[in-house]
């Protein structure tokens, strides 16, 4: 039984994944709030005979939940955060969780995204501020302030991606999970006047492209060279036998 090209097409598939999230960090280097994804490697050993063979599985991506860079805008309705939390929005594929926190108010007063989604409290419930009452003033522990009123609160939560997630507009998460709300701001919190930068490294991300499309590339060049040994083998068999 030939088992390297089954073997060689598990790597191809695996080192394809790869490819395809770096090019996903790649592309959201410039994306607010985004959080760079890899890919986790196994090995699948089959009991072949008369050798054991080893397959290559890709798993499931896994995030990089470091923070990226603050960059200072004095808007007041943009907001970082600061720690682990994430904001919460609704999105129409559910509640989702960003760490873009570039805010815009509409007419009505209600804090969306810059996509339109509307920003959630801790309880799940759109926020809504004062639209003649000037620029809100935010807290650290999201509290939203107007002329020294208070008038809501940004909810902030604490997401478990460990049970598997998707991903929604590039820098939201949308959890297997149910995540909880933080409520100890002692190391989270929000900061007002600034945006968060996406943690990609592009030159490291970069490298590790080039890395990868020449492995695939070998890998495929080393299939093809045994392909052609094999056929020129049968062939120079069947001419012996003819």
């Amino acid at each position: 039984m030939d088992i390297n090209s089954p073997v060689g097409l598990s790597g191809q598939i695996a080192m394809a994944r790869r490819l395809e999230t770096i090019a996903s960090n790649v592309a959201n280097a410039g994306t607010a709030g985004y959080k760079s994804e890899a890919i986790a490697f196994s090995t699948v050993v089959s009991k072949t005979q008369p050798f054991s063979t080893s397959f290559a599985l890709s798993g499931g991506p896994h995030p990089d939940l470091s923070s990226g860079g603050l960059r200072q805008t004095g808007n007041p309705l943009d907001v970082a955060v600061r720690g682990q939390g994430f904001l919460a929005i609704a999105t129409p594929a559910g509640n989702a969780y960003t760490r873009d926190g570039r805010l815009q108010m509409l007419p009505t007063g209600d804090l969306v995204t810059l996509q339109g989604h509307a920003i959630l409290d801790a309880g799940g419930a759109p926020v809504t501020v004062d639209p003649a009452g000037g620029a809100p003033e935010i807290a650290a522990d999201g509290t939203i302030r107007q002329n020294g009123r208070v008038l809501g609160a940004l909810g902030l939560f604490d997401l478990d991606l460990s049970r598997g997630y998707g991903r929604y507009e590039n820098s939201a998460f949308i959890p297997t999970v149910a995540p909880e709300p933080i409520v100890d701001f002692t190391a989270e919190g929000i900061v007002q006047g600034f945006t968060e930068d996406s943690n990609v490294n592009p030159v490291l991300e970069m490298t590790r492209l080039i890395a990868v499309q020449r492995a695939f590339e070998a890998m495929s060049a080393s299939l093809e060279q045994r392909d052609q040994a094999l056929r020129e083998t049968i062939q120079g068999l069947g001419a012996r036998g003819g």
